[in-house]
This record gives structure tokens, C-alpha cells and sequence, in this order.
């Protein structure tokens, strides 16, 4: 699939919309817990990839690229399960602000990992953008991460896989950006098979309700299967430290989502934090279109 920047930028926006429903929504599983929420959204997103990846390549090309996909391509679906299972965990330990605090240092982490991976040299406006959205970031939450409750510390320190595993994915990705026989996308599947594997036996016994089945099942396929796609798919077109950093606007979006879904109003940081980021993101796009036009 073709893309050009600008479409790119959109899906990519459209993939941290959906990817931000996740805490909200998981406020609202009345039974499931830890193991069993993660188990049940990598189960629907693994239904949901084989369906959507069935109807995009056909059964047979599927299972020639899982088959013959190489080394690279498994690498980043292992990717995809530790993120897949690390955040849900984490969201079941800790706030919803301190997942998404951490989610916010993979720009950074990103940025480092082409840098000394890849080898890019990354343009000085990508370095101030990443810095003050970062910056905007920290000033949203300094108030609500706390580290003093022992629950608190295990839920952030198992959050912390999840940006650590997004970059070494989005490096992943970047590197395979010049192979254009090379397709990424069943990637997402292995994830979200191994992610299920992974946590169906300490998952045991199932007690989800009927409700926390639907919720699951939305979280699996709008959260997780369809915006992963996108993401794999303007990975092809946009650089890794670019995607991380507009994928900060899940943080921004996770607010607004818990604002509307669970009457958290956000406080006076927290909305001038977010105008900070969202500055940052628009600024460097802005750049970027301008060196284009220029060049």
C-alpha cells in the first residue's frame, strides 16, 4: 500500500485515537483481571488479524509470509507480544497516567536506537520537538506518577517493557524499510499468538462477564488489531523517531477518553502540558513540510 507523508501522518494520528481507548475502557471490565484481560485482548486481536489479514492478502499468501518471513519478521512480532502483554499488565498495577507517562519516553528511546542502530542522523527540529514534548509530558503528570506504593512500582516497572519494546520495533521496521519484498504485517498476528499463548494458562480460571467479553473483544479489534495495522503500514513511509513522536498523541488522547468515559477532568497541568505537546507535533510537522517544499 502507497502512502504519501501526509496520509501517513493522518493514519498515524487515527492509530493513537484508537490506541487510547484502552485505559478507559478497561475501567469498565467488572471480573476480568491481570492475566485474563491481557489473555482475551491478544485472543480477539489474533481472530481479528486473521480475518483482516485473510481478506488483505488471501490464506495463502498469510501463510507464506509467516512461513518464509525471516528472522526480522519474528523479531518484531515477539516485539509486538511483549507490548501487547506488558501494557495491559501494567494497566491492571498501576494508574492509567503512569502507563502512559512511560509510553511517552519512546520517541526518546527511538531517537537513540536509529541513532546508534541505524546510524541516522536525526534533524536538530525532531531533537526539540522530541525534547518538549517531553518536557510537556512530565508537566502533565509530575502530580499523579508516585512510585511510593509498592503496587505502583511493579505496574511502572512492567510498563517500562512497553517502550522499550515499541522502539527496538519501529528500529525493526525502519531497517526494513529499503527490502520491499519484505511484509510486516502478519508480524502484528505473531504478536498478539504469542502474547495469548503467553498468558492463557496464568489467565486461569476464566471470569469475565458476558460485558467484559464485549469490551475485550472492542479492545482487541479497534484498539489493538486495526491501529497496529496502520502503524506497520506508515512505517513504510514515515522514519521511526517521527512515528514515536506523534505517537505521543495517544497520551493526549488517553486524557481527553478518560475525561469523557470515566468523568475524570483533566487539571490545569494536564491541559497545558497537552497544548505543549501538541505544539511540539504540529511544529515539527510544519517543518518538515517546509524542508520538503523547499528541497
Amino acid at each position: 500500500m502507497t502512502m504519501t507523508h501526509r496520509r501517513a501522518v493522518a493514519a498515524m494520528v487515527a492509530a493513537t485515537l484508537m490506541w487510547s481507548i484502552a485505559g478507559v475502557v478497561s475501567r469498565h471490565i467488572e471480573s476480568a483481571r491481570g492475566f485474563e484481560v491481557t489473555f482475551w485482548r491478544s485472543f480477539f486481536n489474533a481472530v481479528a488479524m486473521v480475518v483482516l489479514l485473510g481478506v488483505m492478502r488471501g490464506p495463502a499468501p498469510l501463510l507464506r509470509s509467516l512461513r518464509e518471513g525471516g528472522l526480522t519478521l519474528w523479531l518484531s512480532g515477539l516485539c509486538w507480544a511483549v507490548m501487547y502483554t506488558a501494557f495491559m499488565l501494567a494497566l491492571t498495577l498501576t494508574t492509567v497516567a503512569n502507563v502512559l507517562v512511560l509510553i511517552a519516553l519512546t520517541p526518546l528511546i527511538t531517537a537513540l536506537a536509529a541513532r546508534f542502530a541505524l546510524g541516522h542522523r536525526l534533524a536538530a527540529r525532531t531533537w526539540g520537538a522530541i525534547v518538549v514534548a517531553g518536557a510537556g509530558i512530565v508537566w502533565m503528570y509530575a502530580r499523579e506518577v508516585s512510585g511510593a506504593d509498592a503496587r505502583n512500582l511493579l505496574g511502572m516497572a512492567v510498563g517500562l517493557a512497553v517502550p522499550l519494546a515499541a522502539a527496538a520495533n519501529w528500529t525493526l521496521m525502519q531497517h526494513n524499510r529499503g527490502a520491499a519484498r519484505q511484509d510486516m504485517l502478519p508480524a502484528v498476528l505473531i504478536g498478539a499468538v504469542l502474547s495469548a499463548a503467553v498468558t492463557l494458562l496464568p489467565a486461569l480460571p476464566f471470569a469475565a462477564t458476558g460485558r467484559d467479553l464485549s469490551l475485550l473483544a472492542l479492545l482487541g479489534v479497534v484498539q489493538l488489531a486495526i491501529p497496529c495495522l496502520l502503524a506497520v503500514m506508515v512505517a513504510r513511509v514515515l522514519p521511526a523517531p517521527e512515528i514515536s513522536l506523534l505517537g505521543l498523541l495517544e497520551v493526549i488522547f488517553g486524557v481527553l477518553w478518560a475525561w469523557l468515559g470515566a468523568g475524570e477532568a483533566p487539571a490545569a497541568t494536564v491541559i497545558s502540558g497537552g497544548a505543549l505537546v501538541l505544539a511540539a507535533l504540529a511544529g515539527n510537522e510544519l517543518l518538515a513540510l517546509r524542508e520538503r517544499k523547499l528541497g
